[in-house]
């Protein structure tokens, strides 16, 4: 993924300034910046049709929040790639960002040298999560939802299984598809089947839902 325009939803300007800053050394190309400093102003910008390769957003925002807006984008942009990048480390919140479809969750705390990697990673295809988010999700694990009955239990084909695994590992559809000598189209499908099963909307998801499970090791 190297998007050519970046929505950024942040209120505070240094933080704008920081994120632009950020994107631009770390996207290569001419790359359009809209920075928009409420939910309104963000929703104005994405129903004008600009067509936006990533979504940098905020969680506490003056007229709402950055993880309701991720839930709206799931709709409105279904294919549209967001990030949470805030000061809020709430598990609640972290889990609802995940849910509700963002492909990772950053904090402002990190380095600059830390974000830009994050970043880079997301070219890639792969999930951004901050080290200290990735604790505490795993520190969860364990007391996750208890494994199904055996009469409900949710089950994987082995094709599924194995692009789940590369999901996990950060590999996109793309690359799958070549390692696996299939199709992108037949890779997009295993990913939506996995979606479906796991009730997830999100890579991200799929992989800590599928660990919490055991289906993955």
């Amino acid at each position: 993924m190297t998007p050519d325009a970046v929505l950024v939803l942040e209120d505070n300007s240094a933080a704008q300034k920081r994120a632009c800053r950020l994107l631009r050394g770390s996207i290569a190309g001419d790359l359009r910046i809209d920075v928009a400093g409420s939910l309104g102003d963000a929703r104005r910008l994405v129903e004008r049709g600009a067509a936006y390769g990533l979504a940098w957003i905020d969680v506490q925002l003056p007229d709402g929040n950055g993880v309701e807006f991720i839930g709206w984008l799931r709709v409105a942009r279904p294919l549209l790639p967001a990030v949470i990048v805030s000061s809020w480390a709430e598990e609640g919140t972290i889990l609802a960002a995940l849910r509700n479809g963002a492909i990772g969750y950053l904090l402002k705390s990190a380095e600059d040298a830390e974000l830009a990697m994050q970043l880079r990673c997301l070219q890639r295809g792969g999930a951004a999560i901050d080290p200290v988010i990735a604790r505490r999700l795993l520190a969860l694990l364990p007391q996750a939802q208890p494994a199904p009955p055996a009469d409900e239990a949710i089950h994987l084909s082995a094709r599924e299984t194995e692009v789940l695994q590369m999901v996990a590992r950060g590999l996109t559809n793309r690359e799958i598809a070549s390692s696996t000598g299939l199709s992108r189209l037949t890779i997009e499908t295993h990913t939506r089947n996995i979606y479906r099963k796991l009730d997830v909307g999100s890579r991200t998801e799929a992989v800590f839902e599928a660990h919490s499970l055991g289906l993955l090791h």
